[in-house]
């Protein structure tokens, strides 16, 4: 277990392999143990980092109201601190918009940009997701015992095909998530639209949408594609919200090319 110190708090990381930097985003709720597997599956030809946003994970808590703004700062002080004067920048879901967020506001830093199952606006998120942006109701949900295990337990089926060991990712990583992170960064996220800036992105970005995604709108991949000249949006016929658990070898297949070209 690695990590940094920073002037908002720790940041914990984990790296594996050799090569080119890779720098990976978890998803709302998630944590840096997402990417295990395509860390394994990069390590040949690049140097993979998978940070926990503040708020999550093993991260640092203190900052309270983290929002996708402070997720983009977030990976900027990372990279200076490491030395990483470029690196390709990857992201699930929240993680992809902060990552297209990222290229807009330090261009230098990124050399290509792959999302997955990420929102371009706020309106391509699930009603649920979308009600977790009211803070009343993100606190009844979040404080009601076990009403979110129970709940996320009863659509796993529905979300994922690996649904079982999705959904013990899931309990684990809530149980080192704080109210305050639960709201503040989905409401950012609600109100996030990157449409009218999608075109000022100058590198390489690779979106991967699954067709049965009932988290983000598979729409968004077409938003993207529209608005991006360099975009290349790939969807995922048998895949949910979750490509790399639901379509393994083929979603490293897809990363893989799109990252050595």
């Amino acid at each position: 277990m690695s990590s940094i110190v920073t002037d908002r708090g720790v940041i914990h990381y984990e790296t594996f392999g050799r090569g080119q930097p890779v720098i990976l985003l978890h998803c709302w709720l998630g944590s840096w143990n997402y990417w295990l597997s395509t860390m394994e599956a990069l390590s040949d030809g690049y140097k993979t980092y998978a940070l926990d946003f503040w708020g999550f994970g093993e991260s640092g808590k203190q900052g309270l109201q983290f929002r996708v703004s402070d997720y983009v700062e977030m990976v900027h002080q990372f990279m200076d601190q490491l030395g990483i004067l470029r690196a390709r920048v990857m992201g699930h879901s929240m993680g992809g918009t902060v990552s297209l967020a990222f290229g807009l506001a330090h261009p230098t830093r990124v050399q290509k940009i792959a999302i997955v199952g990420s929102p371009i606006t706020g309106d391509g998120l699930a009603l649920a997701l979308k009600l977790a942006a009211k803070k009343p109701l993100a606190a009844l949900a979040y404080n009601l015992p076990g009403l979110l295990p129970w709940g996320v337990r009863l659509a796993s089926p529905f979300l994922t095909r690996d649904w079982r060991r999705w959904s013990e990712m899931f309990e684990q990583d809530l149980s080192k998530t704080t109210l305050e992170s639960f709201h503040y960064s989905i409401a950012s996220l609600r109100k996030t639209d990157l449409r009218p800036r999608l075109k000022e992105i100058r590198v390489p970005i690779l979106g991967i949408y699954g067709h049965n995604d009932r988290i983000v709108n598979p729409n968004q991949g077409e938003i993207l594609a529209s608005g991006n000249p360099l975009a290349q949006v790939v969807y995922f016929e048998r895949s949910g919200h979750f490509p790399m658990l639901d379509e393994e070898e083929r979603f490293h297949r897809t990363l893989r090319e799109f990252l050595d070209r």
